[in-house]
């Protein structure tokens, strides 16, 4: 289980491996199972990237959040030269 977590992609690959395969050159060529199955694990794989950039981006911010509170503090830490 723990190797699990040391490749982060390899659930990615792992959905792009049917890809890797020589396409036929005519597209009449695929059924409509084979079809659906493909959009199946393309939105699979866009669901996936989508969780991914959200918690990115809630990340940026909550590391922004902090730097604004940390400022804040010492900011009010800091000691006024005018007062003395």
């Amino acid at each position: 289980m723990a190797d699990d977590f040391s490749d982060p992609f390899k659930m990615f690959r792992d959905l792009w491996k049917p890809l890797e395969t020589p396409m036929p050159t005519l597209p009449g060529l695929f059924s409509a199972e084979e079809l659906d199955r493909k959009i199946t694990e393309l939105k699979t794989v866009e669901n996936w990237l989508t969780v991914n950039l959200n918690m990115l981006q809630m990340s940026i911010k909550t590391l922004e959040m902090q730097r604004g509170a940390l400022a804040a503090m010492q900011a009010v830490a800091k000691p006024d030269k005018d007062s003395k």
